[in-house]
């Protein structure tokens, strides 16, 4: 049958035919082409817009790198080199003008960062993005602690010399911001100003400085996390002894701790012994108006914004190797903070030298800083290096205030509440007023959030009469000399001069893991440390559960001696690994926390090291960066014996089973079997706990889940297997992971492909880099594209060495913290040192330097670290000169 020919103008009317294509007739080709016509002037009109933002917008606020320009206040000429990364080397001949040019600098390249976490760290983020309940939240909690006040005290007691380098930063600060626009500056400014009113910034004050320290501390706090969760999962399961299953002691014959205690120089000491029976305090934590308030509490004190990474993957790895183990015969240390992962980067990378060290210039030091603060964090000096990793020190606790009438209950005596009005100034919406009410023990934190009072049935502003709130003792709230310990340690140059600046470096506590150019290597723990008493009593009295702020007993009687902290020199085993493990065993420190990282990824680093040392072998730069990027995975070695040790069938749900049997444990981003295993370990943890605790506590995967899953599986019928939500049925470990494996299966079918040769970790498990104000799904799709970086596959997982977390509860895989950046210094050659950035110095999203490094870091692949000044002469790609 032949095909019929297609009708003419005069054989139908136009659009006769709604099957045809845009030519079937005269009409409808009329139709099509204005349609075409209409689509390419939007496409042309957009394309001229997306280019006009390009060029114009974009690359406004792009600085100048090169050339001569005045600084005024400045005392001597300033040299800024920059290599292929955009890195600066800030070359002067005092202190003042090496931290004025970092001000300077750091402005350049990143004040819209700055701006915004000052606007953070003082409760008024809702002036700088207007009306979003998130904001307010935030601004209501960060009002409650009062971080801006405390750093404020501060400024009276850090040392002459850190006020002027405070003030010398902030000094180029403002000479940068002097005479510019907003959109010469950023280009967040422009978008936001879109929305709302964008002010000119207000000068930098050093007290934005200090106030940054507060927001480290609070997202490094310790175990806060863990003593709220005991406290909640016992209003679930109202059984100590299972509470104590969700949170197993550290197994220290299994996971070694950093110090053997018998090499260590000291330890803390002293449990003073308070032995009366404390009748109420279990009964306290299982009322329900208490279990209310604690959630109230833990919801309200979420909201503050992560500026530098929180839960159990912002840990961190960190070790040293002696002279006697490596090839140059000089220490190597290695250091990669786990941290939340962001476009720009936590750190801004930078060199300050001094042309001649004498008594008016006093630093040669290269490393990692945060931009808004002078000096470096982490990294060398021409004497010695350092890295920090976080101790997890128990630095916080929650008291459970019995109230009334205005007042709190101590002992038997009823004491006002401290108050204090806040008023949240909020661009383009109206201000909101509320109450922050204190304590003897801290700021009254259950509350904080309108939303959340209902549940405690009291008004916003108000304090429930005969009621019940949770206040927090944390030792940020006390003013300290943390800024000190910075300065301190980037002129450090043996190990007295650590602990002097360990003495200093009072929150967050870290743990210090150093080395030294004539061949010591050593740890130091700072940190200002509370002292508990031992109370006995239905639930412990060390710190782990909210404690009855009612009973004085339960009070900090001090703080542990700087002297008393754990440290070591030069150990006989030739190597130092701090990654978040316990210190020391719980009986040789027992002050210091009972919720350490369960020590996976330490043993792991030992192991290898001691590895490559075996039989005389011999460590080099390369093999540090290998251990770095190790992806071996200790929930596969626990877990794959048991899963396929059970029968799922044949065919397709076997099919995923099958890619478990021949296995290396590797998780690297082809990985079929890891992407399938991390389904199934993300369904072990759902089927099994989602029942036992609330939401707010679904495991995400950590390492205090595997130490937990590890037991549970010696004991098949164990109560917390069972699923409470099955009335009348009682589920064993193998119903579970059976149903783990077969959901495992279903679910690697529908993200990815039906075949699992299809399957790869990298293609789930995604990092999606995001800014902290224009990334967010309520800003245009085009601004995203341009200021977050495009997805990467990732290797790696938490309590992984190659650490690039992701959230077991958060139904996705996607990277949630990471490798902030990597670093390992050879004592040897400091310029054969090499380190890596997350994305890149540059915060403006138009320069070539915003993710210049993601790439790299993502492959695992560094830099060279240029120091000596041949060697960053060298490596300079633009040179500026800055003149009084």
């Amino acid at each position: 049958m032949s095909a019929a020919p297609p009708p003419t103008e005069t054989e139908a009317e136009p659009g006769a035919d709604a099957t045809g294509g845009p030519d079937a007739q005269p009409g409808r080709r009329r139709a099509w082409r204005a349609v075409a016509t209409t689509v390419a002037i939007v496409v042309v009109l957009a394309l001229v817009a997306v280019t006009v933002f390009s060029v114009v917008v974009l690359r406004r606020p792009l600085p100048d790198t090169g050339g001569d320009l005045t600084l005024g206040g400045l005392q001597s000429d300033v040299t800024v080199q920059r290599d292929a990364q955009g890195v600066p080397t800030i070359t002067a001949s005092s202190d003042h003008d090496l931290f004025m040019a970092q001000g300077y600098v750091q402005a350049q390249d990143r004040f819209f960062e700055m701006d915004y976490r000052r606007h953070v760290t003082s409760g008024r983020l809702a002036e700088l993005v207007g009306d979003q309940p998130e904001a307010i939240a935030a601004d209501k909690v960060t009002r409650t602690f009062g971080w801006r006040d405390v750093a404020e005290q501060e400024w009276e007691l850090v040392s002459p010399e850190t006020r002027a380098y405070l003030q010398a930063y902030a000094q180029g600060v403002n000479a940068y911001l002097e005479g510019r626009d907003t959109g010469a500056i950023a280009v967040e400014y422009t978008v936001l100003g879109l929305q709302v009113d964008v002010e000119e910034p207000e000068p930098w004050d050093p007290i934005d400085s200090l106030a940054w320290l507060k927001a480290m501390a609070w997202d490094l706090r310790g175990n806060y996390d863990d003593e709220l969760d005991r406290a909640l999962s016992y209003g679930t399961l109202r059984d100590v002894e299972l509470v104590d299953e969700l949170f197993p002691p550290y197994d220290a014959e299994a996971h070694t701790p950093i110090l053997d205690p018998e090499e260590v120089a000291a330890t803390v000491s002293g449990a003073e012994e308070a032995s009366a029976p404390v009748e109420d305090d279990a009964l306290a934590l299982a009322d329900d108006e208490v279990t209310a308030a604690l959630r109230s509490a833990s919801d309200a004190l979420a909201a503050v914004p992560v500026l530098v990474g929180r839960g159990e993957d912002s840990g961190s790895n960190s070790w040293v190797v002696s002279g006697e183990h490596t090839e140059s015969g000089q220490p190597l240390l290695a250091n990669d903070p786990h941290l939340a992962l962001g476009a720009p980067s936590i750190w801004a990378q930078v060199g300050l030298q001094c042309s001649t060290i004498g008594p008016d210039c006093t630093f040669d030091v290269s490393g990692f800083s945060f931009a808004g603060f002078p000096g470096v964090f982490i990294g060398h000096n021409d004497q010695l290096a350092w890295g920090l990793t976080n101790m997890g020190a128990d630095v916080t606790d929650f008291f459970v205030e019995r109230v009334e009438d205005g007042s709190y209950l101590k002992d038997d005596e009823w004491i006002p509440l401290e108050s204090r009005p806040e008023t949240i100034h909020v661009n383009g919406g109206s201000d909101e007023s509320f109450i922050v009410h204190t304590t003897e023990h801290g700021p009254v934190v259950s509350g904080v959030l309108s939303e959340l009072n209902a549940a405690m049935h009291v008004p916003s502003d108000d304090v429930p009469v005969g009621g019940t709130v949770v206040s927090l003792g944390w030792t940020a709230l006390t003013p300290g000399r943390t800024a000190d310990a910075v300065f301190a340690l980037g002129r450090a140059a043996d190990a007295a001069d650590v602990q002097a600046a360990a003495e200093l470096f009072e929150v967050p506590a870290q743990n210090i893991v150093f080395a030294t150019i004539d061949g010591h290597i050593g740890y130091q723990a700072p940190g200002r440390i509370p002292i508990r008493k031992t109370v006995s009593g239905a639930l412990p009295s060390d710190g782990s559960w909210p404690r009855p702020g009612w009973d004085s007993r339960y009070d900090w009687t001090g703080y542990v001696d700087p002297a008393d902290m754990p440290r070591v020199l030069d150990p006989a085993e030739g190597f130092i690994v701090a990654a978040n493990q316990a210190v020391q065993p719980r009986s040789a420190s027992p002050f210091l926390t009972t919720d350490w990282d369960f020590g996976y990824r330490s043993e792991r680093i030992r192991t290898l090291l001691e590895g490559k040392i075996a039989d005389g072998g011999k460590v080099g730069v390369a093999d540090m960066q290998e251990i770095q990027l190790d992806d071996w995975s200790p929930f596969a070695e626990a877990l794959v014996p048991a899963l396929l040790s059970i029968d799922v069938g044949e065919g397709f749900d076997a099919d995923g089973q099958a890619l478990l049997e021949d296995w290396d444990y590797g998780t690297g981003v082809d990985s079929a079997p890891a992407a399938y295993f991390a389904a199934v370990w993300s369904n072990i943890l759902e089927l099994t706990f989602w029942d036992d605790v609330p939401p707010s506590m679904r495991p995400a995967g950590s390492s205090q889940s595997l130490a937990v899953v590890e037991q549970l599986l010696e004991r098949p019928a164990d109560q917390l297997w069972d699923d409470r939500s099955t009335v009348g049925l009682v589920e064993t470990r193998d119903e579970i992971l059976k149903d783990a494996l077969v959901s495992a299966r279903a679910e690697m079918t529908t993200q990815v492909s039906k075949r699992p040769t299809d399957w790869a970790w990298g293609k789930v498990h995604q990092l999606r880099l995001e800014h902290p104000v224009l990334g967010g799904p309520s800003i245009p799709g085009v601004v995203r594209s341009i200021v977050n970086p495009d997805p990467v596959g990732m290797p790696g997982g938490s309590s992984i060495v190659n650490a690039v977390g992701w959230d077991a509860a958060a139904g996705t895989f996607d990277v949630t913290a990471g490798p902030s950046m990597r670093m390992v210094v050879d004592l040897g050659n400091l310029d054969a040192s090499t380190w890596v950035t997350v994305t890149g110095v540059s915060g403006h999203p138009a320069s070539p330097h915003y993710d210049d490094q993601l790439d790299a870091w993502a492959t695992g692949e560094t830099y060279a670290w240029p120091f000596s000044s041949s060697a960053v002469d060298g490596a300079a790609q633009d040179e500026a000169t800055l003149r009084p």
